[in-house]
């Protein structure tokens, strides 16, 4: 919204790009921050929206072809003029067009002036956004051992964040379904424990909800974290997740250091009671990687994400030959969703596959 409103001003504005687009993000379109009578709006603030309202043009600018034209590029150009991200074309659009429908339900359009298409001019649609992850952006094992060993020796809450990365990296949870498990959520055996076969008993996890972090300003409690079901499920749906033996005594450590009950949360903030904080765990994990990898390494794109470790989970999973139904049920994926995200990552076994069909003949020998 606060690009396309910035590109409908009748004229430029005098003042620094980088303001402008703050004063509305942060005001004009924040309505609990606006209406807030303990919080006034800064004077500087206030120009700068008045400057705005008075320049702002009619809703039948969308009307003219060439003012369209102006929105869809700005949505897709970054503030220094280059390109953005396909990705962020894509939801840009997404999002204009949800509000171009609303404003066509409402009788405020005739229909959505939004072009639509796949053409890649000023008309077309929005860029094609690749599903398949990079390769360049899976660790191996040796580095995700490496990490996590020096995340479990720093000063401060190392078991919690050392456990939360295992988790991530060994069990494929979403950074905001792990922030948001309990301790009840988990079946983490006694230690020791054996089954039948003598083999160590595995636990389970059962994930049922997901608090991603979207700031304290956008939630309506005030919180920095959002409680929503699971992504692509059906309100109240679950799905249970196994725990290797070894992230299960890495969780029970977390469990008795810090004297966990049921209802609490299995990777506690460093603030009592709260969430661990997003903006923390992913300046460590950053930590992390500098200290760790080598330099070349750092600068490329492996683990730059705290959620490339889910990848690099899944990825596991499917080179290790479980079945992509199997692996998508414990994701939380959809099975094409699945494949079409990391079936570019799947390897190892050609020479296998290659033996199955070496009896195979196309044509009769010489």
């Amino acid at each position: 919204m606060t690009t396309a409103t910035v590109a409908l001003l009748r004229t430029t504005p005098q003042f620094e790009a980088v303001f402008v687009r703050t004063a509305l993000r942060e005001w004009a379109f924040n309505t609990k921050r606006r209406t807030n009578p303990d919080e006034p709006i800064p004077d500087d603030v206030r120009v700068v929206l008045d400057w705005v309202q008075r320049n702002t043009l009619p809703m039948s600018a969308w009307e003219k072809t060439e003012k369209v034209d102006a929105v869809v590029t700005a949505l897709g150009t970054l503030l220094d003029g280059t390109a953005a991200a396909a990705s962020s074309v894509t939801r840009n659009r997404r999002i204009m067009n949800l509000a171009m429908e609303y404003a066509v339900r409402h009788g405020i359009l005739r229909s959505n002036p939004l072009p639509k298409g796949k053409g890649k001019g000023e008309g077309g649609g929005a860029p094609k956004v690749a599903q398949a992850i990079d390769k360049r952006s899976l660790l191996n094992q040796e580095q995700v051992a490496a990490l996590l060993d020096w995340i479990g020796r720093r000063p401060r809450h190392a078991a919690v964040y050392q456990a939360f990365f295992a988790t991530l990296c060994y069990a494929g949870l979403r950074p905001e379904e792990a922030v948001a498990l309990r301790v009840a959520d988990a079946y983490l055996p006694e230690p020791g424990a054996v089954d039948e076969d003598g083999e160590p008993v595995w636990g389970e996890f059962v994930v049922h909800e997901a608090q991603p972090e979207v700031g304290s300003q956008w939630t309506d409690t005030g919180d920095p974290h959002e409680q929503r079901y699971l992504k692509g499920r059906a309100d109240g749906d679950t799905r249970t997740v196994p725990i290797h033996p070894d992230l299960v005594a890495l969780l029970r450590t977390v469990v008795e250091r810090h004297k966990l009950g049921p209802a609490d949360l299995l990777f506690p903030g460093e603030r009592k009671g709260g969430m661990l904080a997003g903006s923390v765990f992913r300046r460590l994990w950053d930590k992390a990687r500098k200290a760790v990898l080598a330099p070349h390494e750092y600068e490329s794109p492996a683990g730059r994400r705290v959620y490339d470790c889910r990848h690099i989970c899944l990825t596991a999973w499917l080179n290790e030959g479980i079945p992509p139904a199997q692996v998508a049920a414990w994701a939380g994926n959809s099975v094409p969703v699945l494949l079409a995200i990391y079936a570019r990552c799947i390897g190892g076994r050609q020479s296998d596959y290659l033996k199955r069909i070496v009896g195979i003949r196309y044509v009769s020998a010489a």
